[in-house]
């Protein structure tokens, strides 16, 4: 585990890697019960440990992080499940100033076209500190929907869409926006005890299937800020709405929200076909309405904003070396085929709704705990472990085995392969195997 700073304690966390040959026991701990807890009992070799135990792997919640992070000394080979001040992406209000910020640098030292792919996300203002520049946007666009959501809330709870700035009114005089986030200690910004709100444009042209609503849920593994180090899941799911899609009924979230916390209350909601696809068969579909071209060229521009996200907020994470992060990105495609960001959550619902969900959870956490490696098995130069792909590596990572040329002159292809065939567990043989034979040889 790790031990409170400054005092005494017995010293904690993994042995060195000679040492961790010796198959000595990883003792984790685990702040949730559900899919996640499954995973981590069954890794062989790793073993539970409960209240003040000693523990070298800690899949921990962000209350934890807040209130013991800062006074908690952790040996070198100890981690844990989130960086420090992750809320700088995964609270709306932040993930959008911080875009915003990160676009006007780009545009002035890289160029318009630079910053132009930026433009993923809607147009938001954080209320109350940009109301004034709200409403006057507001009236610039007459008639248009928004929607309005709180900074730090999840599973849909909170959210509404409005025409008529009435309804902010309304909002307002019932004080759930009656002060703004100033002059909080930065530990904590991702506890409000009075909520600020996000505005932002709704997208009045979502793609439809079967004239239902849907966004996606994608999977990204952070390992490292400095230098940024990001790897991408080829699974995936597609989240459904249970009611067929319509703006003439703004107030009906079983139409407008595709949270599975919200869509399992719907009179009509089936329990056994849920609401979701797999991501492969999202993207078979895709192409087979649109082509294969047209459906490349979509999922490069997710791949942009998975990366330039992650850009926007690289000098401001603090990249403890002890410290990764899984992120749930939801996206969401347009009538064009333009993708964009919706949110990106630092705690994504690890709780299975279906036989399927719980085995895409079941391998996504499996190869996680692949990368994040406490048994130190990889080399490190590796470019895929199980589901996952290398997607940025202090720079973008070419699909070298199809023979792409990596010097930057030749058609380069990024290492990215969402809802492409996900061949995992042949590649985990292949890859322990070499693994095991190289270590024969040097030993």
């Amino acid at each position: 585990m790790s031990k409170p700073k400054n005092q005494c304690s017995k010293g904690h966390g993994t042995p060195k890697a000679k040492e961790r040959d010796q198959k000595v026991c990883i003792r984790f701990k685990c702040s949730v019960m559900n899919t996640l807890t499954d995973v981590l009992r069954h890794r062989p070799g790793w073993v539970e440990v409960k209240d003040e135990g000693e523990w070298d792997f800690y899949w921990c919640d962000v209350s934890w992080l807040r209130e013991n992070f800062d006074h908690t000394y952790m040996d070198e080979h100890v981690r844990i499940s989130h960086f420090r001040n992750h809320y700088e992406l995964t609270r709306k209000n932040y993930m959008v100033k911080n875009l915003k910020r990160f676009r006007k640098q780009l545009e002035r030292e890289v160029g318009k076209l630079e910053a132009a792919k930026c433009d993923f996300f809607p147009k938001t203002f954080e209320l109350p500190s940009d109301y004034h520049l709200f409403v006057e946007e507001f009236r610039k666009t007459p008639g248009i929907t928004w929607i309005m959501k709180p900074v730090a809330r999840s599973q849909g709870k909170g959210i509404f869409l409005f025409r008529k700035l009435k309804d902010i009114m309304d909002w307002r005089k019932l004080g759930l926006c009656v002060c703004q986030d100033v002059g909080r200690p930065d530990d904590q910004k991702d506890d409000i005890a009075v909520e600020n709100y996000v505005a932002q444009r709704y997208i009045e042209n979502p793609y439809l299937i079967g004239g239902r609503k849907f966004d996606l849920r994608v999977y990204v593994l952070v390992m490292s800020y400095i230098p940024l180090r990001a790897w991408l899941y080829r699974d995936g799911f597609v989240r459904f709405s249970n009611t067929r899609f319509t703006l003439s009924s703004i107030d009906d979230h079983y139409v407008h929200l595709t949270n599975v916390a919200v869509q399992k209350t719907s009179p009509d909601y089936d329990p056994e076909k849920g609401c979701k696809w797999m991501i492969q068969r999202f993207r078979q579909y895709l192409t087979s309405k649109h082509g294969p071209e047209a459906v490349e060229t979509l999922f490069q521009d997710m791949d942009n904003i998975f990366i330039k996200s992650l850009q926007s907020v690289q000098k401001v994470i603090i990249s403890d070396k002890h410290c990764f992060e899984l992120y749930g990105y939801d996206i969401l495609i347009d009538q064009d085929l333009k993708p964009w960001l919706l949110e990106v959550n630092a705690s994504p619902s690890l709780a299975a709704s279906s036989q399927e969900d719980y085995q895409l959870k079941t391998c996504l956490l499996e190869d996680t705990l692949h990368i994040v490696d406490m048994e130190a098995r990889l080399t490190g130069k590796e470019k895929r472990v199980g589901g996952f792909d290398l997607m940025w590596n202090d720079g973008p990572v070419s699909r070298e085995e199809e023979g792409i040329d990596t010097s930057g002159t030749g058609n380069f292809v990024a290492n990215t392969h969402l809802g492409c065939n996900n061949d995992r567990k042949k590649q985990l043989r292949q890859l322990f195997r070499s693994l095991h034979s190289q270590k024969k040889v040097t030993s």
